[in-house]
């Protein structure tokens, strides 16, 4: 029953899919698992300037998001986006959450919508960028939100894809799903190969300007 349930409820959002990847023809090519990660600098939500750079050492995941989107809402409001965030914090790893959302577009936050956001959900991101002029999205091809990427210590792409293996936007996160940047990041600290480095992504477009 339950995999019955998940087949059905995958039609709409793959048709979402199908819809975001249409959508995404203004991003750049996508960057390739193991070469170095495009380096990229802006500003977070306190008005701080950040970039990749500063993390060099550590592993960093980069989470596209729009708090608008129905994708997102239901990683959050299920708790499960917040559980994974606080886990990589646990494990010294870097989280970054990037808002590529244009201003008037569904998303687009100001640096204190954004800190308040990441209070009201009991969020964990390291940091929020924000990025209204699209430039770090476009410079990872970031397609969807959730769109998630992960850096290992010495900046390879290692990760880039969805963040699970059931496109829903909504309903609970059933107990089989099985989660790509967990999974990743478990294997990467067992000194493995990512089993799954390119999975591909879904939920709502990144709503870039244009």
């Amino acid at each position: 029953m339950m995999k019955l349930t998940r087949a059905r409820n995958a039609i709409l959002p793959a048709v979402a899919v199908i819809a975001a990847v249409a959508l995404a023809g203004t991003a750049s090519a996508s960057p390739k698992i193991g070469d170095p990660a495009p380096a990229f600098s802006g500003l977070d939500s306190g008005g701080q300037k950040v970039s990749l750079q500063d993390y060099k050492g550590k592993t960093v995941v980069l989470e596209w998001t729009n708090h608008d989107c129905p994708y997102v809402r239901r990683h959050y409001a299920t708790g499960n986006m917040q559980k994974l965030q606080k886990e990589v914090l646990a494990s010294d790893i870097v989280w970054l959450s990037v808002i590529s959302s244009a201003p008037g577009a569904q998303g687009h936050v100001s640096g204190k919508q954004a800190d308040d956001l990441t209070v009201s959900r009991k969020a964990a991101p390291a940091k929020v960028i924000l990025d209204p002029a699209g430039k770090i999205g476009r410079l990872y091809a970031a397609r969807t939100t959730p769109h998630m990427y992960i850096v290992d210590a010495g900046g390879t792409l290692v990760y880039k894809g969805g963040i699970d293996d059931n496109p829903t936007s909504w309903g609970e996160i059933e107990p089989d799903t099985k989660n790509y940047v967990r999974l990743a990041l478990s294997e990467m600290k067992a000194g493995k190969a990512v089993s799954n480095p390119s999975t591909r992504p879904y939920g709502c477009s990144v709503k870039y300007a244009y």
